[in-house]
């Protein structure tokens, strides 16, 4: 592979972290093994969350290091430098959240016992965990030990977090949190999730009692070189119960211990607006979930969901990218149903999340699809094709639910300019960066969602479907170019990759004039065609109002306030 410099590397690298220094505190990931998919990939989708995080994609190349080389570590949520850690000598291709070996890796926050956040003995935080490990581990079961072992000789520095890890074969869960103010290192406890079955975690941590290391399906960390037999299904901390005893947060027998009720018990907020969303999920896959609904609305906490379900039906990656656009539709949470829908069916609540009245506290619902979404990725993972080709990571800005998810594949040695590191940045707007297109797009939805996001939802269905298609024929194509020149195959995938990436901005532009043009001034106008004995004739213009629901609420509200009597106009 081409030898990049030290100094070149470490200066991307670092650039990188800089830019990525908005907080990401509220995200959702989904993992779907191969047996619950309908192709028969690995699956796992993240939205990163934030309100100053600018969506963009990023890309580290493949680079050979010196004996000695030195990789500086930089804060994700905020850029500031935490110290050196040793390079090693090869580091891997990454696209996004995925490496060219089809190994992908999504996070969610959930913080967890406050005095447990680490600010003053790591230099590993949840970020550089994350895009480090990306660089240097092949597959899940490589990453789990790699970030176990960083976080040990370097120390974690963030609170608790939940990671998805996924490769071409298996789907993990890994749960983290610090020890605290000066306490080097962390506790997790890794899981596989079974095969032919599903998970998800939204910022509230969900691993609850694990199996015991027994040297048949469960090990510590004491012994991770054993973490690639085959038949290890468990992996944690080998502290993770005594440390808790420790600090005198668990008194229990060993085999009892939960991970979530002892690091990040749930309260009303981790339910409600947390296990909510992963709920949302499994509600649409298994017909048994709505017995959960009083513990998702912070009514019953001790009915917790399970970690994992086993679904009633098999999960396309069309479907990944709808679960990543839900609302909460049809549920008794329903947030284009309640009071602040407007008249306007707007699922979309402003912050604060939470708001006072008379002395009390009251909330909104905190779906899946956000406005404050930076990006978000559903990464396929495809053990029947060359790594190169089998990995696509389908990538999306802004608000997933008016958005396109395009396919890159994990094998591309470049990335689309409309969506690169650099092209403008959150106080900085770029008419050629895509998040910014799919924001003016977005915007304009929100001020009368339920008759301009039909028109969108139905725009991005037809993009995502024809992706779908397609790929099967770039597959096809690339994976025989490969066998005959890898050079050849990395190409065509890397051109077919920009080139959609970048036709899509280009596309969302106009279609976001279009909508402008025809819904500006509260107005829905249709083009007419001038006849060819008329100079010109004017668009046929509707004047939709507010819609009799909303008319009906206003008149209960107001009473006889805005009543016209009898004949007075």
């Amino acid at each position: 592979r081409k030898h990049f410099s030290l100094r070149l590397v470490v200066a991307t690298f670092t650039l990188t972290f800089v830019l990525l220094s908005a907080a990401t505190f509220a995200c959702t990931n989904y993992l779907i093994t191969k047996g619950a998919s309908t192709d028969g990939s690995v699956m796992i989708s993240y939205a990163a969350d934030s309100h100053t995080l600018y969506g963009e994609l990023y890309h580290w190349p493949a680079a050979d290091y010196p004996k000695g080389a030195k990789l500086k570590i930089y804060e994700w949520d905020t850029g500031k430098f935490l110290g050196e850690i040793n390079q090693i000598a090869h580091t891997y291709a990454v696209i996004g959240n995925m490496n060219e070996h089809q190994l992908a890796i999504g996070e969610t926050t959930y913080g967890g016992v406050d005095t447990l956040a680490n600010y003053n003995s790591g230099i590993i935080d949840y970020g550089s965990l994350i895009y480090i490990t990306l660089q240097r581990a092949k597959n899940a079961r490589e990453a789990i030990k790699i970030m176990g072992e960083l976080v040990e000789e370097y120390g974690y520095y963030s609170s608790g977090e939940s990671f998805s890890i996924a490769d071409k074969d298996e789907v993990w869960i890994l749960e983290m949190i610090g020890k605290g103010k000066d306490k080097k290192g962390a506790v997790w406890v890794a899981l596989k999730i079974p095969d032919g079955y599903v998970s998800g975690h939204a910022n509230q941590a969900r691993i609850t009692t694990f199996p015991l290391e027994n040297g048949k399906t469960s090990i510590s960390s004491k012994n991770l070189s054993k973490v690639f037999q085959p038949e290890i299904e468990c992996v944690y901390a080998h502290d993770v119960i005594s440390f808790a005893k420790e600090l005198k947060l668990f008194s229990g027998k060993d085999k009892e211990f939960s991970f979530s009720d002892t690091y990040a018990p749930v309260k009303f907020g981790g339910a409600r607006f947390c296990e909510v969303r992963v709920w949302s999920m499994f509600r649409k896959v298994n017909k048994d979930m709505d017995k959960y609904l009083e513990y998702v609305k912070g009514h019953d906490l001790k009915n917790r969901m399970p970690l994992w379900i086993k679904p009633d039906r098999k999960i396309s990656p069309k479907d990944m990218f709808d679960f990543m656009r839900d609302h909460l539709e049809g549920t008794p949470l329903d947030m284009t149903k309640d009071m602040g829908a407007g008249p306007w069916e707007n699922p979309y609540r402003w912050r604060p999340l939470t708001w006072k009245v008379d002395g009390k506290e009251y909330c909104h619902e905190r779906a899946t699809a956000t406005q404050q979404t930076g990006f978000s990725f559903v990464a396929q993972s495809r053990n029947w094709l060359p790594n190169p080709i089998g990995g696509i990571f389908w990538f999306s800005v802004d608000d997933a639910a008016s958005t396109v998810y395009f396919p890159m594949y994990c094998g591309s040695t470049e990335i689309p300019w409309s969506f690169a590191v650099g092209n403008g940045d959150m106080m900085t707007y770029s008419k050629q960066a895509a998040f910014w297109v799919f924001n003016e797009v977005c915007n304009l939805a929100y001020t009368r969602y339920n008759m301009i996001h039909p028109e969108i939802k139905e725009k991005i269905d037809n993009y995502e479907n024809k992706y779908l298609k397609t790929i099967k024929a770039v597959d096809k194509a690339a994976d025989e170019l490969y066998k005959e020149d890898k050079n050849l195959g990395i190409e065509y995938i890397t051109n077919y990759s920009v080139n959609t990436g970048n036709k899509l901005t280009k596309d969302w532009r106009s279609f976001y004039e279009y909508l402008f043009v025809k819904y500006m001034d509260g107005n829905v106008k249709e083009k007419i065609e001038t006849p060819a004995d008329h100079k010109y004739i004017p668009p046929k213009v509707k004047f939709p109002g507010y819609g009799e629901d909303w008319q009906r609420r206003v008149v209960k509200e107001t009473g006889e306030h805005f009543l016209v009597p009898e004949g007075g106009h």
